[in-house]
């Protein structure tokens, strides 16, 4: 299956936000409470999907470990011009999966006239959750194109948004960015990490509350119930680059590798 993706992601400034807008909070102390993986030193990142029970309230509806040769068939690989980025370009065959994990990679193409391309594919099978929780085992190999692990609307307008682990250029930060209302209005939080090491991300999502964790703790929370999605929404993964204005462009290829992704629905 192959689609066009409409996402619009946002350009962030890689510093760190020490102020966030009402609603919208970071914890002063994080606890190793929500789903990180299960340890397995077979697995490429070290950890296996997390277990059926890791997020109490919380039933498992989701679990791929790409373990076979070929992208699962639930999955979709983007393909053409993103929605406001004339510049970049989704190519299927720059999705590739082998070795255990699913790679997104970056680099010139002659489909695009020499140009960099990309890669990026949905969970587009699975009809999306309306509320639960997604987590997504990845790493970076290299500086260049913006990086989002995402929930995007199964009704396909725009927004809302939620990018729960969105890397710009440089490989030492990232953000979660919640896009809402009607416009070009979104709540963000960026933060130091070293996105070249396994990670594992997350989003755990109700209807009154959105938690963004790393590696099993807490590194932001958002409460306020209009910027809070309430419709159906599948996970996204993607890069996307940024050549025309100047800011995640690559100098040479790179790709985003995936271990794994597990999904949890509200009990």
């Amino acid at each position: 299956m192959v689609r066009a993706i409409l996402s619009i992601g946002v350009l962030f400034a890689p510093v760190l936000v020490t102020s966030l807008p009402s609603g919208a909070t970071t914890p002063s102390a994080p606890h190793t409470v929500f789903p990180l993986g299960t340890a397995n030193p077979h697995e490429p990142s070290g950890m296996a999907p997390p277990s059926a029970t890791a997020l109490p309230g919380f039933a498992l509806s989701y679990t791929q470990d790409f373990s076979s040769k070929a992208l699962p068939s639930e999955w979709g690989k983007f393909n053409g011009v993103p929605s406001g980025d004339p510049g970049s370009m989704f190519v299927p065959s720059h999705v590739l999966t082998g070795g255990g994990i699913v790679r997104l990679v970056t680099s010139r193409d002659r489909v695009n006239g020499g140009s960099w391309a990309t890669g990026g594919m949905c969970l587009c099978g699975h009809h999306g959750q309306l509320y639960g929780a997604f987590f997504v085992r990845s790493r970076v190999t290299g500086p260049g194109p913006n990086v989002s692990e995402l929930l995007w609307p199964v009704a396909n307008t725009w927004p809302p948004e939620v990018d729960f682990n969105e890397m710009g250029y440089p490989t030492n930060s990232t953000s979660w960015t919640v896009h809402y209302g009607t416009g070009y209005t979104f709540v963000q939080h960026t933060r130091t990490f070293d996105m070249a090491r396994w990670h594992t991300w997350g989003v755990i999502w109700t209807p009154t509350k959105m938690t963004f964790t790393m590696d099993g703790k807490s590194w932001g929370t958002l409460t306020t119930f209009a910027r809070i999605p309430h419709q159906p929404m599948t996970l996204d993964i993607q890069q996307q680059t940024w050549c025309n204005g100047g800011q995640a462009c690559p100098h040479h290829p790179v790709a985003l590798q995936v271990d794994w992704v597990a999904a949890y629905r509200l009990k």
